[in-house]
């Protein structure tokens, strides 16, 4: 992340997202806006703005609904899994704390 938000979905001609997944595996499942992270108060939040849900280390993020990332969790966007890493170095928490 070069920025404290990025928005996650299916880049059109007309929309455009910072992590775009329609190229990848079930794309059709996925929305324009399916959701947002954000850098906030030195963690990471995940916003869940599709209609399918976004799972964190397998429990479910409903559309409307945030959680809290944290290092090595697991997200899974329809059936596409990513793990979700926090690079200590960079992410301003003081004395590169651990941020869990």
């Amino acid at each position: 992340m070069r920025s404290k938000e990025i928005t996650l979905g299916r880049t059109t001609p007309t929309h455009q997202v910072d992590v775009d997944f329609s190229l990848e595996g079930p794309a059709w499942k996925i929305s324009l806006k399916q959701g947002i992270i954000k850098y906030h108060g030195g963690e990471f939040f995940l916003w869940n703005f599709g209609k399918r849900p976004i799972y964190i280390d397998g429990h479910p993020v409903i559309q409307g609904c945030h959680s809290k990332l944290h290092h090595h969790c697991v997200m899974e966007i329809c059936s596409l899994k990513f793990i979700f890493l926090i690079n200590k170095n960079m992410d301003g928490s003081k004395n590169n704390e651990k941020v869990c």
